[in-house]
């Protein structure tokens, strides 16, 4: 079994072309089985509703959004919640890897990049994981998830 599975989210689908920094709207539309089009317009209209109400640099869904406009728009728009897998000072203890991660349907941190992953297998446009080093900050998982177990 592969540890990685090629998938743009439904990017291409909805009409979009060319590479660009989406991984946030690719990854919550593969996490959540949702089109890719429905969570760009939902990321676009949370990014302008944050700029009336703070001092937010600019974010797009096209080229990329920052990761506390993601980390917001995750935890308070769609209610999943983060668990931390490293603190400061304790190095990685978590890796993108299968035997490291919950068998669910996560979105995994890692530097730079946020990913989808569903029952340990890697769902994005590249293998990100660097032969299973990439160590994992923290993941989000949706609560009402009945497959995980303690949450």
């Amino acid at each position: 079994m592969s540890n990685f599975q090629l998938n743009d989210g439904g990017r291409k689908e909805a009409g979009f072309q060319g590479t660009t920094g989406d991984c946030v709207v690719r990854s919550i539309a593969i996490a959540m089985n949702i089109p890719y089009k429905e969570v760009y317009d939902d990321m676009n209209k949370f990014v302008k509703s944050l700029r009336q109400t703070k001092k937010i640099k600019s974010n797009s869904s096209r080229t990329g959004i920052a990761k506390i406009v993601s980390r917001r728009y995750i935890t308070e728009r769609l209610g999943w919640k983060l668990v931390p897998t490293m603190k400061i000072g304790t190095g990685c203890k978590v890796h993108l890897t299968p035997n490291e991660l919950p068998k669910a349907r996560i979105i995994c941190k890692v530097s730079k990049h946020l990913v989808a992953v569903i029952d340990g297998v890697i769902q994005d446009t590249h293998d990100c994981s660097c032969n299973g080093t990439r160590c994992v900050y923290g993941y989000y998982i949706n609560p009402w998830d009945k497959s995980v177990r303690g949450f």
